[in-house]
């Protein structure tokens, strides 16, 4: 079975998705594509030989369209989804499912009962290095989870003009939270489980119209505790470490493509204080939209959940509403 898609909304990251799949794999392929502004898109749209639909309503109304994907702007995300949950389409849709919990939990609901395949863009799951540590944590070797530090930034807000959607504090709610630091909190939930409450503050420093920095610290329910710095106004890099009682494990590299473990050790120091030896793994090629997509393809053809788990998305949503508020209060927010 080949899923016949459309793509919705060719900016970066919506080429990115199809330059993903484009001629690499028979089980997704774009059939058609919608955009605001047509002829920015027409030349690219030419070249892969992809249908250029003047509204989103045609895709929606074309019965040879299996799934949509959405890589619109994060205030349509709601709307979208709703229309082509509607019209019977398999969704997948870029991360933040929406910008806040009671309308992720609308499309949801929504998407259950229409019996489609809801997926949400956290293309990093499936990321081999992101895939060791979830193995480490099922085999014991890691222990439990005492905490989690995470570091995703990059130099991409002196690029975004201030007319620009994706500068426009709604869109934006939170400083860098929507366009990177949701990644490292969705790792964070599906690690360590539910977080309690949250602290947050955002900064300006690219001279936009939103903020641009965001730091974070969490509490989980489980005891863990979690922090945060994300930035899309600096040197752009990627860490993610996981303290367990048993070791460490983390990966680094804007491409991930760098894990790292270490067991505690298990003899008293005699000495000057030694770790034991680094166990590395290298994935330096791995394409994670290829992937994310490719499984999404899957789940339709196979008429199973996605596995991103759902209740950890709305989960991640409640996080993020935490998080907004806290930024603007400037106290500690239960998690609702």
């Amino acid at each position: 079975m080949t899923v016949r898609a459309a793509i919705v909304g060719l900016g970066r990251w919506g080429r990115s998705l199809v330059n993903a799949v484009h001629g690499k794999t028979d089980i997704i392929k774009f059939v058609a594509a919608h955009t605001r502004t047509r002829a920015s898109a027409e030349d690219y749209c030419r070249e892969k030989s992809i249908p250029l639909r003047d509204r989103f309503e045609d895709i929606l109304s074309d019965p040879a369209i299996d799934a949509v994907v959405l890589a619109t702007p994060h205030s349509r995300h709601a709307a979208q989804v709703m229309a082509a949950t509607a019209a019977g389409k398999h969704i997948h849709v870029e991360k933040p499912l929406t910008l806040d919990r009671p309308s992720a939990e609308q499309i949801v609901s929504a998407a259950k009962k229409a019996g489609i395949v809801l997926a949400v863009g956290f293309n990093r799951r499936f990321h081999p290095s992101v895939v060791e540590i979830r193995k480490r944590l099922a085999s014991g070797q890691l222990g439990h989870v005492m905490s989690m530090v995470a570091t995703h930034t990059t130099s991409t807000g002196q690029f975004i003009a201030a007319d620009n959607w994706r500068a426009q504090p709604d869109e934006a709610p939170g400083g860098a939270i929507t366009a990177v630091g949701v990644h490292s909190i969705d790792h964070m939930i599906e690690f360590a489980g539910p977080v309690r409450d949250v602290l947050s503050t955002t900064g300006r420093y690219v001279g936009g119209p939103s903020d641009d920095t965001t730091n974070i610290m969490l509490r989980f329910k489980s005891g863990a505790t979690g922090l945060l710095f994300c930035s899309v106004a600096t040197a752009t890099t990627l860490s993610f470490t996981l303290f367990g009682t048993k070791g460490l494990a983390e990966f680094s590299k804007p491409n991930l493509a760098r894990f790292r473990f270490v067991p505690i050790s298990t003899v008293a120091p005699t000495g000057p204080v030694t770790a034991p030896p680094d166990e590395i793994i290298e994935s330096p090629a791995f394409d994670t939209l290829n992937a994310e997509l490719i499984e999404f393809a899957r789940c339709i053809a196979e008429k199973r959940p996605y596995p991103v788990a759902i209740d950890q998305v709305l989960h991640g949503m409640s996080v993020f509403d935490a998080i907004v508020r806290a930024g603007k209060s400037g106290k500690i927010e239960t998690v609702e």
